[in-house]
């Protein structure tokens, strides 16, 4: 006798037969190391001996304080110097959304040769990030590179001995120079691509009807255009601040070390440090898991407050 499954039960089994792989990799190569590492936060372990049992030690070093003569002072001032890093390297989002947004809406004219236009913006984001940070690397030299050749060149065109600073050795000038190149992966990327579908699923019935209403260019855009494209704005705002929490690593990896003096060492190349040069995996692991609440949050934050602005 064949068994004779329900239309909804059909449908539910479908979907867990193709969410199976996924769900396994996830559990698999996701779910146990995040669980590994809560238990390792625990530890003090040098991967040459035996893990040593130190309860809330590495989070009391990680986020208490002690008193001082001088007032209270972080137990790892270093933590604080490096959130404050990944902080201030996410200053750059708005102003990549805004020019994802910008170049999205230039690129959703009919102009001659627009997917051309298109793929070449769109370059940056599937290049290896390796070989971008080393381009920009270059491009950042304080003698040789190209950004500071075009300065003295300006300087020498109105009558000025300009040289430009050193990009990557100056600790006040290494993080904008990382937010610059920051700047140029992020605008032309997958927020424009996710910007130009959204621009494109706007009824053009709006616009003519603005236009018929004697709206100009400016009114269309804040009372049609933004609103209409404010989920796409909630996604992107969203996971740009994930990715912002969690990114730093490779440019700091290749184009700084981290310095200098500790200006672009971010909370991602942080744990990188702690747990493979200095061999502390608990510790590292327990800055990988205030990491993971801090993104928590910030996220849960943006979900409940952010959402009540996004028009569906």
């Amino acid at each position: 006798m064949r068994l004779r499954l329900s239309h909804k039960k059909r449908e539910w089994l479908t979907a867990v037969l193709f969410l199976a792989p996924n769900m396994t990799g996830f559990l698999i190569f996701t779910s146990l190391p995040v669980i590994a590492a809560l238990a390792l936060s625990a530890t003090k372990w040098d991967m040459l001996t035996q893990p040593r049992f130190v309860g809330l030690d590495n989070f009391i070093k990680l986020l208490g304080f002690h008193q001082t003569e001088d007032g209270l002072v972080a137990n790892d001032p270093l933590f604080w110097k490096f959130l404050f890093n990944t902080m201030f390297f996410m200053l750059a989002i708005p102003f990549s959304m805004l020019g994802s947004l910008v170049l999205a809406m230039g690129m959703n004219q009919k102009l001659r040769g627009v997917v051309g236009y298109r793929t070449i913006f769109f370059i940056s984001s599937i290049c290896p990030g390796v070989a971008i940070c080393i381009l920009w690397r270059w491009m950042f030299h304080t003698d040789f590179g190209l950004i500071n050749n075009y300065i003295a060149a300006v300087g020498n065109a109105f009558g000025f001995e300009w040289r430009g600073p050193g990009w990557l050795t100056d600790p006040a000038w290494a993080k904008p120079a990382l937010m610059m190149m920051g700047f140029w992966v992020a605008v032309g990327g997958t927020n424009m691509i996710l910007y130009l579908a959204a621009l494109q699923g706007i009824p053009q019935s709006l616009y003519e009807a603005a236009s018929i209403d004697g709206a100009g260019a400016w009114q269309k855009f804040r009372k049609i255009t933004i609103p209409m494209v404010s989920p796409t704005t909630f996604f992107i705002g969203i996971m740009s601040i994930i990715a912002g929490f969690q990114g730093g690593f490779m440019a700091a990896y290749v184009m700084t070390k981290g310095g200098p003096n500790g200006a672009t060492t971010t909370l991602g190349y942080y744990i990188y440090q702690n747990a493979w040069q200095w061999l502390k995996m608990g510790y590292a692991s327990a800055v990988a898991w205030v990491l993971f609440l801090l993104i928590l949050i910030v996220t849960l934050i943006s979900w409940k407050y952010g959402g009540r602005r996004v028009e569906y």
